[in-house]
């Protein structure tokens, strides 16, 4: 079993949230695929004895500013609109690290070994993703931290900290779910600008987000399921009460399904019946 043969040594929740805490982007890269290794190799107890921080260290710049003060992104296909494009898409990636591992850290003493090691294993891919768009970044010649970001992102984090099926019902199974049915078009949008390598990347980061979506749904339609309830129903609450946004179609079906998303969850929102669900203020 992952995880399973040392229990001496530095815990699995001190090694999280040291890796949480380290806001150098290039080091919290490093930091998150460490932790996943030696996880995976046996290296770190299974011990939950330090709590998660409230909020991940993150980096001077980026700015995060509210979502209607981030600055227009420039006409597509022009040299300062596709520098936007790709360093939104890096702050996306850096924040999916921290999501991933506060999700290991903060929910795993009482879901199991099975999310610790799927949300570990989230969290190195989060990095592997960061780490080729802030290459891509460079090759534009900028890098992360020379624009604004969208500084609500943790704001899901935060909404859910209390309770790991919210949790799982937002981020992997509607802010990830997302990246599903955007992605591709822009992707094709990527290459028809004659980017192969940008192209390839997105390839990449919507393969692997598939799998992510799947380790969501599975862990949150077990939790349902073990308390009796229904998980479309239970989604469907939890999303009103914690999403703070809309879920607007078209929607991915092919992709969403191969993550274990069937329309059973959504078909209100895909129908037009109820593309703004509503949320507490």
């Amino acid at each position: 079993m992952t995880g399973a043969r040392t229990q001496t040594g530095e815990s699995v929740a001190a090694a999280i949230r040291r890796a949480l805490l380290t806001p150098e982007p290039r080091a919290k890269v490093f930091a998150a695929r460490e932790v996943a290794r030696n996880w995976r190799l046996g290296r770190l107890a299974w011990r939950f004895d330090v709590a998660m921080p409230d909020r991940p260290a993150w980096p001077d710049r980026p700015e995060l500013l509210a979502p209607n003060r981030m600055p227009k992104r420039g006409k597509a296909g022009s040299e300062r609109g596709r520098i936007a494009l790709w360093h939104a898409l890096a702050h996306i990636e850096f924040v999916a690290i921290d999501l991933a591992l506060d999700m290991a850290g903060r929910f795993g003493a009482a879901a199991g070994r099975a999310l610790v090691d799927d949300f570990l294993s989230v969290a190195a891919d989060e990095a592997m993703h960061f780490a080729l768009l802030e290459r891509k970044l460079r090759r534009l010649g900028s890098h992360y931290g020379a624009l604004p970001a969208h500084g609500g992102l943790w704001q899901a984090a935060h909404e859910t900290r209390h309770d790991v099926r919210a949790r799982l019902a937002v981020v992997p199974m509607v802010l990830e779910a997302r990246g599903l049915d955007v992605t591709p078009a822009t992707r094709d949008r990527v290459r028809a600008q004659g980017d192969e390598d940008g192209a390839r990347i997105l390839q990449r980061i919507l393969d692997d987000e598939i799998r992510h979506v799947r380790f969501g749904t599975r862990h949150f339609v077990q939790g349902c399921e073990k308390a009796g309830e229904n998980p479309p129903e239970c989604w469907k609450t939890l999303v009103k009460r914690h999403f703070r946004g809309a879920l607007k179609p078209p929607f991915n079906d092919s992709a969403r399904s191969a993550a274990g998303l069937s329309r059973e969850f959504y078909a209100a929102v895909a129908s037009g019946a109820n593309a703004r669900l509503p949320h507490n203020t």
